[in-house]
């Protein structure tokens, strides 16, 4: 768990840097990952690094799961990965973020791979 939040941690610090992984054109990239109806240009750094900030407290949490402030953001973590992960086939998200290949892709891949984290995570609580 802590090597995939960490890799998408890192994503969005390249992107905070205005470093266009894994697709070079920012427009193209945008498209593919914020989805929203006319946006041309990625996030920008505060955004960006505050997602990477919260994956990074979630990676921290993972290793130190005895204390209760960890088992807070954990159980904070699955339910945002969870709400994320069914907001993907909901009617609003797709009025929301109708843009392509996000609206396949947010069905096919992010909105699985939120849900997920969300069950991996809740392994890691349930589990031990």
């Amino acid at each position: 768990m802590s090597l995939i939040l960490g890799a998408v941690a890192l994503l969005h610090v390249f992107w905070g840097f205005g470093i266009w992984l894994p697709i070079r054109d920012e427009a193209a990239l945008t498209r593919a990952v914020v989805g929203a109806r006319g946006v041309t240009r990625m996030p920008g750094p505060i955004p960006c690094f505050l997602v990477a900030l919260a994956l990074g407290l979630v990676i921290a949490a993972l290793w130190t799961q005895g204390w209760m402030i960890s088992r807070i953001i954990l159980w904070l973590a699955i339910v945002v990965f969870l709400g994320r992960g069914l907001l993907a086939y909901t009617k609003h998200w797709r009025k929301m973020t109708p843009e392509e290949p996000f609206a396949t892709y947010d069905r096919r891949i992010y909105g699985p791979f939120c849900l997920m984290l969300a069950a991996g995570l809740a392994l890691t609580i349930f589990g031990g």
